[in-house]
């Protein structure tokens, strides 16, 4: 891919860079748009919720109305909640993937609801892979539903969901998808990858603040869903009926942030939507690991697993290191990173996500080559204990 030749406005107000997983930098338009207040019964605001889940259905790929999209309030994690509770039936049974901490979220949400479960857990270092799937649902027939993560962003790692799909339809189950840090920037094409929903939220890749989550879901396994939920407020059928009668959102919406979203989409599509702007995070990914490997970091991951979203770094072996402080030296240059979120070893995290470029990553790099040299680090490489660990979990 080419360098780009015009680098992105940086962001104003004196704003750092938000290298997170989300929230993230975003377009100063976006942030403008917030200024405005918006009725929630308002006809105007009914519009802009009907045209933004028209887009987003779109963005999943469906153009023959089979799909729909359902917004729901607060976190990404309150919509995966919402999903599970209202689409693995009361008697049903799901087969959760994990390899990170969010796949592990969504065991424990099954636990809380009181929904029957199994897991697999791939620890933090590998994907779950189709013939797992496939060994796991053929010895268990009571599982109706597998529970996967798009991009598991507590390591980083893009999971082969086009493979697990494949596994959990041939043994007539049904896959839903937790695509948080995914959606909008890597495919999830409903007419390449079969699922019956996947779940996202606006303070992603579309690069929108936080404030709500939604579910693309098929229409005819929503419908089929009425009664299941165990939450009045996270019901997505219930939340679906009232705003397809009304136009409304069943109680307060975030309208300030569904109007940025609007705006969010709107450049999102500027950009060449979901190629564009999967194109954007790729070369960012790619400067970002290759500038810090010259710096001595290892990533955590092999390059075959490595996601455009997040790279996750091992800390140096050097004494002088401290990730407090090298987490202030970076913010003082303008940056803010993310701490790891393995159980095994030392790491920290940087995005590749928001509205930053390859020339924002270049200025990360030589950030954290000066503030090494602030703290006195002579050599950025892991310690051999988590190298050796990564070996032994990868064989």
């Amino acid at each position: 891919m080419p360098e780009s030749a015009v680098p992105l406005p940086a962001p104003k107000l004196g704003e750092p860079y938000l290298l997170t997983p989300g929230p993230l930098t975003t377009a100063y338009s976006t942030k403008e748009t917030m200024l405005k207040d918006w009725g929630s019964w308002d006809a105007e605001f009914r519009t802009m919720t009907k045209s933004v889940c028209r887009q987003l259905v779109a963005l999943a790929g469906d153009t023959s109305g089979e799909f729909i999209c359902v917004p729901m309030q607060g976190s990404g994690s309150f919509s995966v909640e919402a999903m599970l509770g209202t689409l693995v039936p009361k008697d049903g049974k799901a087969l959760v993937l994990a390899n990170g901490a969010y796949g592990l979220r969504a065991a424990e949400t099954m636990r809380y609801l009181g929904r029957a479960y199994t897991l697999i857990d791939k620890g933090d270092y590998m994907p779950p892979r189709g013939d797992e799937v496939a060994a796991a649902l053929d010895a268990d027939p009571a599982i109706t539903h597998v529970v996967a993560v798009h991009c598991e962003t507590s390591s980083g790692i893009l999971n082969p969901v086009a493979e697990i799909s494949e596994a959990v339809y041939k043994r007539n189950r049904k896959l839903l998808i937790d695509s948080m840090s995914a959606f909008g920037a890597l495919p999830l094409d409903v007419n390449k990858i079969r699922y019956e929903a996947m779940v996202s939220s606006a303070n992603k890749c579309i690069e929108g603040v936080p404030g709500f989550g939604f579910v693309i879901a098929r229409r005819s396994v929503l419908e089929a869903a009425k009664g299941n939920s165990h939450s009045l407020s996270l019901d997505v059928h219930a939340q679906w009926a009232y705003m397809e009668k009304t136009g409304q959102w069943r109680y307060t919406p975030p309208t300030h942030v569904v109007a940025a979203f609007q705006e969010a989409l709107r450049i999102h599509a500027e950009e060449g939507g979901v190629a564009g702007r999967g194109a954007r995070y790729t070369k960012n990914r790619d400067v970002l690991v290759k500038g810090m490997r010259d710096l001595g970091f290892e990533t955590l991951l092999k390059d075959r697993w490595l996601s455009p979203i997040i790279v996750t770094f091992f800390c140096p072996a050097d004494p002088n290191f401290d990730f407090s402080t090298f987490y202030d030296l970076m913010k003082a240059k303008g940056f803010i990173i993310y701490p790891g979120k393995l159980t095994v070893v030392d790491s920290f995290r940087i995005g590749c996500i928001g509205r930053l470029d390859e020339h924002v990553m270049r200025n990360v790099i030589q950030a954290a080559k000066d503030a090494l040299a602030d703290m006195g680090v002579t050599s950025a490489a892991p310690p051999e204990a988590a190298i050796a660990e990564r070996a032994k979990l990868a064989a």
